[in-house]
């Protein structure tokens, strides 16, 4: 399947891969079919590309890649919703706002994605109870939780 996307012009996409937002994304409830695609070779950064509208994307990364302690525990209902059946099947991206300077860049660690990998659904899951905000650096020594 061919789709337009915003970094990468026509890309060729094999459909299976698509991941599904049941419900949309918050600000963006119609949008409900996602691609993630490499921005960089090392994959430290990705790209989840709407696979409807060209010029919707987000770049992502893993937390757990830039925050020794990052922790996230979903409630049942995540679990339930994504049909979670073991922890291996699970994938946490957060959003990426990339700054001109980019050690000033941030991640949203309060409201990661979180994507069933074997069924291909996702949700921005925002967590309740959370030390984390939707702007922590992610390349200047990250605060340590439970600090500010």
């Amino acid at each position: 399947m061919q789709i337009d996307t915003k970094y990468f012009g026509e890309v060729e996409i094999n459909e299976a891969d698509q991941v599904v937002f049941r419900q949309g994304l918050p600000g963006f409830l119609d949008e409900k079919a996602f691609i993630l695609l490499n921005f960089d070779q090392q994959a430290i950064f990705q790209v989840l590309q709407s696979t409807q509208t060209p010029g919707l994307a987000f770049i992502v990364v893993d937390p757990f890649k830039f925050v020794s302690d990052y922790q996230l525990e979903l409630d049942d209902q995540m679990v339930e919703h994504l049909e979670i059946n073991e922890e291996k099947d699970v994938l946490v991206m957060s959003i990426v706002t990339l700054n001109d300077a980019v050690k000033t860049s941030t991640a949203n660690l309060k409201a990661p994605i979180v994507i069933n990998q074997v069924k291909g659904l996702a949700k921005q899951y925002i967590q309740p109870a959370s030390d984390y905000t939707t702007k922590e650096l992610i390349f200047t020594g990250l605060r340590e939780k439970g600090e500010g």
